[in-house]
């Protein structure tokens, strides 16, 4: 991934998303990060969350256990307040839900998350 990349939300998440599905989380992670630097003040922390929320993936499949743990509770934490008035459709609930159930029972990885709502 380049460094400078820039790209709009949708296609920051389309993206992403095409990478979860090919299991190269921390691609993934890449992507969302930019979407996070490049985000609104009011979407940082919603972004940021999804850039964790890929990096926590990425140490579940590494073996670092204990790290993805920590990081995709913190990332459930830092996603759940954009529940109400989730921007770019993205699946607040449904990341949430995965995040926790992965951050709370590692072994029943892998968990497919979509990042949008159907």
């Amino acid at each position: 991934m380049p460094d400078d990349l820039d790209m709009p939300p949708v296609d920051a998440l389309v993206e992403a998303q095409r990478l979860l599905d090919e299991d190269r989380p921390f691609h993934a992670h890449e992507v969302l990060e930019a979407a996070w630097k490049a985000a609104p003040e009011a979407e940082r922390e919603l972004w940021r969350g999804l850039a964790q929320v890929a990096v926590g993936i990425t140490h579940m499949r590494r073996g670092n256990e204990r790290g993805a743990m920590a990081l995709l509770s913190r990332a459930a934490d830092r996603i759940e307040p954009y529940s109400e008035n989730p921007p770019h459709r993205i699946d607040v609930h449904g990341i949430v839900e995965g995040a926790r159930a992965l951050a709370e029972r590692p072994e029943d990885a892998p968990v497919k998350l979509r990042l949008t709502a159907p």
